[in-house]
């Protein structure tokens, strides 16, 4: 239930999806209050252009992103990694015959690099289908297992979690698959800005992990004013969803605390 209502609810509240929507109700209401219809567009276009142009996406990315510094390697021995799915064009990359990556595709670039860094360690691939309609029935493993090779990585090396769905699954259900013990250390490969909830979320499964960091959306100290809205309003949705998920998660269960850190 909670899948289900997290994507139905996002799909709502996306801001992107949102401002739009209030477009469309101000110009519905202006066919009979024109001034107030008028208004709520206005302010919702408004709100369009400066989400997209403005570095309203780069204020809301750093603070996830800074929250858990770079990985630097000490010379202790790595038992084993996990990398978490949401980096691979499922229906795409079935449909073409191809692995194609998406905006997040850093996270099959450092597996293939860890794989060769640390060739004794365990790879663990946390990757079902987060969909709910359209390409949901073909999982990230499964279109990995079939293009691993092209990163360097032999098939039948990496451990497949074909179920999870969300980040609380992915934690669960490798815990399950590799039974990790006390005194090991597996690093955790995601997203930068989506370190902070799954660090949470892998403590709360009793998977002690330490965090690799990858797909940096933000420069040290520095915002960006994009080139297109387009561009602006899709990084405010990433941001957005991330800080909603912070919450929603904390409140579910599924993390130790709202803005999880070292």
């Amino acid at each position: 239930m909670f899948f289900v209502l997290s994507k139905v609810l996002w799909f709502l509240t996306a801001p992107s999806n949102l401002l739009l929507l209030l477009v469309l109700a101000g110009a519905g209401l202006a066919l009979r209050w024109r001034r107030l219809g008028l208004c709520l567009v206005a302010a919702a276009g408004l709100a369009l252009l400066v989400g997209g142009l403005s570095p309203l996406g780069s204020f809301a990315f750093r603070p996830l992103e800074e929250r858990f510094p770079a990985f630097r390697d000490d010379g202790a021995p790595v038992v084993g990694i996990v990398v978490l799915g949401g980096g691979i064009e499922t229906g795409l990359s079935a449909t073409r015959g191809q692995m194609l990556l998406n905006e997040a595709g850093e996270r099959l670039v450092a597996l293939g690099d860890l794989a060769r860094r640390y060739p004794q360690a365990t790879l663990v691939f946390a990757g079902g289908s987060g969909r709910l309609t359209g390409d949901g029935g073909v999982s990230e493993s499964r279109i990995l297992r079939r293009h691993a090779a092209s990163l360097g990585v032999a098939p039948e090396r990496i451990t497949y979690d074909e179920k999870s769905r969300n980040t609380h699954e992915n934690a669960v259900f490798s815990a399950e698959l590799v039974k990790p013990k006390p005194g090991e250390r597996w690093l955790l490969v995601t997203s930068a800005w989506h370190m902070p909830r799954a660090m949470g979320c892998f403590r709360r499964a009793g998977y002690t992990v330490t965090a690799y960091p990858v797909d940096y959306r933000t420069a040290p100290r520095r915002n960006s004013i994009h080139a297109t809205a387009a561009d602006g309003l899709f990084e405010v949705d990433i941001a957005v969803r991330e800080w909603l998920g912070l919450v929603a998660y904390w409140a579910s269960g599924y993390t130790e605390a709202v803005f999880p850190g070292p």
